[in-house]
């Protein structure tokens, strides 16, 4: 199915659907701010997060703050009634300072240092995530009484960043840590999964279910109901090439709901973080050099691998954004293959290779990056002693 494309006016060419229509090229190289900088939609934040429940019914929206910790995110997911959920106490005191309160929000981190799990429990918070009995003993006795849930381990080939092998507990000990936690004096509340991040087969959610409801009925014979399934985060967002429409999660993830639970707990809740942010930022670098090296064409830009683009590195060049300049081009003039840089003296710091951009490109133009808002600005550093991208919201 060919991709929809909106025309970019004076710029004779056409942009992806996807890219935010508030933050057009025209607009964004007459931002009066210094590159690097991050814009950011709101209005797209807000859409996607109604798209989401839409969706998803009666499912709880947990928004996974490491994906983008920006205040402004935050407070916005909140004015329009979200859940959290956090990896660190740094992540829970960003909702604290935007008047989140603790008791809504989820611990999702498996493996949480003993001050952390103490002072969140002070400020809050009551639900922990754990997978082994190492944990357990930690949130026992640093937040008596909490409710907890284990994190399965489930299968997240299909996914573009699995995560399986750092956490999860095998299905045959989930039992018996769940168990353990009653003996612990904890609530044995839920179970989780992650079935990886950028996962585009809406079928691995019901194979993980499958999981859970086989968990749910071992612990009910063993007079534990669970009060919380929560499918956490994975689901994609558009980058170059095409994912699932959110509704073919949504019919997955339901079906499977009522299909291979042996009943429906009280609170269901997933972990988004990329699907609702990702396609709402465009990351804007400035070129500061152009060279040509061994036959290929090479463009150095103020913002790289350590300022913002570590997923590139993650998936050894393979990460596809969608990629626009500030150039004016005619449709006659010709592109050229592109390897693209970052500015820092480590030649890791190499984002995207063979990418089509205008052959007259130079220095002091734009290059700006779609679908930016995931993974970006918190990973982002002054390495090298370049800083990282200004947050700009509109």
């Amino acid at each position: 199915m060919p991709t929809a494309s909106r025309t970019v006016t004076g710029y004779g060419s056409e942009l992806p659907a996807h890219w935010p229509a508030g933050l057009l090229p025209p607009r964004l190289a007459g931002l009066a701010v210094e590159t690097p900088f991050l814009a950011c939609d709101l209005g797209i934040v807000q859409d996607r997060l109604a798209a989401l429940r839409a969706a998803l019914p009666g499912v709880g929206v947990h928004y996974a703050v490491k994906c983008n910790p920006s205040p402004e995110i935050v407070a916005t997911l909140a004015t329009a009634g979200a859940g959290f959920e956090v990896a660190s106490l740094g992540e829970l005191r960003i909702l604290l300072d935007v008047g989140v309160p603790g008791d809504g929000v989820l611990y999702s981190n498996p493996v949480k240092p003993v001050r952390h799990i103490r002072d969140a429990a002070a400020a809050g918070v009551w639900r922990f995530a754990f997978d082994s009995e190492n944990e357990l003993r930690k949130i026992a006795a640093n937040a008596p009484g909490a409710a907890v849930y284990v994190r399965l381990r489930v299968d997240d080939s299909l996914s573009r960043f699995p995560l399986g092998r750092k956490f999860g507990a095998e299905a045959h000990a989930a039992r018996e840590l769940m168990l353990l936690a009653r003996v612990l004096g904890l609530e044995p509340y839920g179970v989780t999964f992650h079935v990886g991040s950028q996962c585009t087969a809406p079928a691995a959610w019901r194979s993980a279910l499958a999981g859970a409801g086989t968990l749910m009925r071992r612990l009910r014979a063993d007079g534990v109901s669970l009060r919380m399934v929560d499918v956490g985060g994975g689901l994609p967002a558009r980058y170059v090439d095409p994912v699932p429409p959110i509704e073919d999660y949504g019919r997955v993830i339901t079906t499977a709901l009522d299909d291979v639970l042996p009943y429906r707990p009280e609170t269901v809740v997933a972990e988004p973080g990329r699907y609702l942010v990702a396609e709402s930022g465009v990351l804007v670098g400035s070129v500061i050099g152009r060279e040509e090296r061994a036959g290929e064409e090479w463009v150095y830009l103020d913002v790289g691998v350590y300022h913002g683009l570590m997923e590139t590195q993650q998936m050894h060049s393979d990460w596809d954004y969608p990629l626009w300049t500030s150039r004016r081009r005619h449709a006659e003039e010709p592109r050229l293959p592109f390897t693209v840089a970052g500015p820092t003296c480590d030649s890791a710091d190499t984002m995207f290779v063979a990418t089509p951009l205008p052959a007259a490109l130079g220095v002091e133009d734009l290059v700006m990056i779609g679908s930016a808002g995931a993974y970006t600005l918190s990973y982002a550093s002054g390495f090298n002693g370049f800083p990282p991208p200004t947050p700009v919201f509109v």
